[in-house]
């Protein structure tokens, strides 16, 4: 059966993401994301869990205005990016960190021209934009760059070319560039689906890690319980698009997790793929 949300007491700063009645319907039909409003603070680690197709993906995906919603508003640090385009957008997503399971790295170049690509936001202009298609950068851009590799432990890999990497090498050069970025938020969607549990854990303690160093909120997408109650300050479960649950670990039941998976509950305590 669907399940209330089970709501919790949040600090009265302003939000770092803010959503209402976010509604995200797809042209063939399908309803992804139905009527959530959320609050997302700047001490939050978010772990979002629910079957696949719960809408988990579009919802943050909707948060860093890679899809456009339907309806209902976003808003990143009390700004409204709901309809933002053009250079807004630009900054808007230069703002959040983004994290996919598929790592979308240059697979060509070298592991620190990766985490460079994360600083071509800063300085758009052609001279810029040139010199680093001739993989040119600033020596306080690639000292930059060195230290974002030294944050997720891969900093000897820097002259390797991205596709000789382990998959969970790749993520963790996924998150480097991120980094470089210097984002306000992290959003990482199934980080850890195609790892082996080694390397799952690695890249989940890179993000707590960063989460509690250097105080930027997190939201992850999992589909594993277990991790999402060793990691997760804070834990909210998708249902048909729906939030369903919004609790704490440790009030993470049997029933709430009934809620969110259903008839599909084998998905909930699934094992990790080894690397390719």
């Amino acid at each position: 059966m669907e399940g209330k949300a089970i709501t919790m007491k949040r600090p009265t700063e302003i939000p770092a993401i803010q959503v209402n009645n976010l509604n995200k319907v797809y042209r063939t039909g399908t309803h992804a994301v139905r009527d959530i409003s959320l609050t997302v603070n700047t001490g939050d680690f978010i772990v979002v869990i629910g079957s696949s197709g719960a809408g988990k993906s579009s919802l943050l995906r909707c948060m860093n205005r890679l899809i456009r919603p339907s309806s209902g508003s976003i808003a990143l640090f009390g700004d409204d990016i709901t309809s933002v385009t053009g250079g807004d957008l630009r900054q808007v997503r230069r703002k959040v960190g983004m994290i996919f399971q598929q790592f979308h790295l240059v697979r060509r170049l070298t592991v620190l021209d990766n985490v460079l690509v994360g600083r071509l936001r800063f300085n758009r202009s052609p001279l810029h934009l040139g010199m680093s298609m001739l993989r040119v950068f600033p020596k306080i851009e690639r000292e930059f760059a060195f230290d974002c590799l030294k944050q997720v432990g891969i900093a000897d890999l820097a002259f390797q070319r991205a596709d000789t990497l382990s998959g969970g090498q790749q993520q963790r050069v996924a998150i480097a560039r991120a980094l470089a970025q210097e984002p306000q938020v992290f959003l990482a969607d199934e980080p850890i689906a195609s790892l082996d549990p080694h390397s799952a854990e690695t890249v989940m303690q890179i993000l707590q890690n960063i989460h509690e160093t250097k105080g930027i909120p997190v939201l992850v997408n999992l589909h594993h319980i277990d991790f999402a109650k060793r990691y997760g300050k804070r834990i909210i479960g998708m249902r048909k698009g729906a939030l369903v649950v919004d609790t704490t670990p440790s009030r993470l039941d049997d029933d709430a997790i009934a809620d969110v998976y259903g008839a599909r509950l084998e998905e909930a305590y699934g094992t990790l793929e080894a690397c390719a």
